[in-house]
């Protein structure tokens, strides 16, 4: 008997260990749900969600827009209370690195330094309630009158200082402009994997007096983790700065096309679904296929949207979709081996505003040998894909999960900055698009 209890108190105390061996510190977890205001993308309250922010002209857009063409953003998000609350907006004005800058709001902002949101809509027939709030700005009531970046913050009325929502936009004047070769990547170790980025500034009519006072940053695929900053000039020509490196400095994992999640009619599955149901409490439920390691697959092209999503429902009137479509608990399931040590998975893409939090982190199961993953999600259709992000680093990997590849169709934003001589902000004086396989 005295062995049996001992035979069972080894088991318990083996399965409890590794459980909590499968489990990340939470003391490093990033703080959610406070007020403390991050100058990123961020969801601060867990009722708010679906949150899209794009030059208004363009669903699947950048929140980037030309000071000098009259361009509109739209922000649209949706609040799970199910109630009509006074929401009101404002913007703050960053310097390149994101950090708030020495404007005072008159400086930057015209007319209102605050404006309420008042487009809003309820839900209508779904299982989940919520109300659907829209807004286009700049506007007559709010202006921008500096170019540069911006954090647009949200907030309840007479709680200015408890944002509910944080997005990052940024307003251009091109004042120079880019031309950039993307291609697969120089020297023996990373040819096959990584994208190289070489580019040129010209600024023919522009004054650069001191090329140290331009700051460039170069994003793939609207990811921040992994952008690259503080690039300097090689090489200078008349009117031109070269930006082509052999030392790796401008290079990027290829990674892999994004998956698919579609799910927008809940009578069928697609071949992303598995299974679609509703709960005993008439939730909905939607199971992706168990997905496949492609570390060490061959690259196969596929059409994605690079990491965006669209709110979309099938035979539903159009103009109703952003009411009428339903929320589901949505499983991501990933079969592996074993756990990872000296990191974590995650979901990564537009649908967890590409970051790391314990909302979008993968569990391992030992009983099924699987990583798991559940989001709430507003029907649609999804890019994602699964990455590593190693304990300490802030760029996450793609190569454990998705492979690498130079081939990868990837988007890249190139953003120029200049503080000119006698001012105290980064003027945004450059952004320009590029993709790795459309010229």
């Amino acid at each position: 008997m005295r062995c049996l209890v001992n035979y069972l108190f080894f088991v318990c105390f083996f399965l409890s260990s590794l459980f909590t061996f499968s489990q990340t510190d939470t003391t490093k977890d990033e703080y959610v749900n406070t007020n403390q205001l991050r100058y990123e993308d961020w969801v601060y309250v867990p009722n708010i969600k679906s949150v899209l922010l794009y030059e208004s002209s363009f669903l699947l857009s950048s929140p980037v827009i030309d000071f000098d063409g009259g361009q509109q953003l739209t922000l649209s998000f949706d609040d799970l209370d199910g109630e009509n609350k006074a929401y009101y907006y404002t913007l703050i004005h960053c310097d390149a690195a994101w950090k708030p800058s020495d404007l005072m709001q008159q400086e930057y902002l015209t007319n209102y330094f605050e404006e309420q949101i008042l487009n809003y809509n309820f839900s209508g027939g779904t299982t989940q309630k919520y109300t659907h709030y829209t807004w286009a700005f700049p506007n007559k009531n709010m202006q921008i009158n500096k170019t540069g970046n911006y954090l647009l913050k949200v907030y309840l009325s007479g709680a200015k200082d408890k944002p509910v929502l944080t997005r990052r936009l940024m307003v251009y004047s091109s004042k120079v402009s880019i031309k950039a070769n993307i291609h697969q990547a120089a020297g023996a170790d990373d040819y096959m994997n990584k994208q190289e980025v070489d580019f040129s500034i010209f600024y023919p009519g522009y004054n650069i007096p001191q090329f140290g006072d331009l700051k460039v940053i170069v994003q793939q695929n609207n990811r921040w983790d992994n952008a690259i900053y503080n690039l300097q000039p090689l090489y200078l020509k008349p009117n031109e700065l070269s930006y082509d490196y052999d030392d790796g400095a401008n290079t990027f994992d290829g990674g892999n096309e994004y998956r698919p999640a579609v799910f927008k009619n809940f009578k069928f599955i697609t071949q992303s679904t598995e299974r679609i149901f509703r709960d005993s409490a008439q939730n909905w439920h939607v199971t992706l296929q168990p997905e496949e390691v492609k570390t060490f697959k061959r690259y196969y092209q596929t059409q994605d949207i690079n990491g965006r999503f669209l709110i979309t429902v099938e035979e539903r009137d159009s103009s109703l979709i952003d009411i009428s479509a339903e929320y589901a608990l949505v499983h991501f399931t990933m079969p592996f081996e074993f756990p990872m040590n000296e990191g974590d998975f995650y979901v990564l893409g537009n649908l967890t505003e590409n970051h790391f939090t314990k909302e979008n982190r993968m569990t391992f199961n030992y009983f099924k040998k699987t990583y798991e993953c559940e989001l709430y999600l507003k029907q649609g259709y999804y890019n994602y894909m699964y990455v590593f992000l190693p304990d300490g680093k802030q760029a996450a990997e793609t190569n454990q999960i998705e492979g690498d590849h130079w081939e990868t169709e990837n988007d890249y934003t190139i953003y120029v900055y200049h503080k000119q001589q006698g001012t105290y902000y980064d003027q945004l004086i450059c952004v320009q698009k590029f993709n790795s396989t459309r010229k």
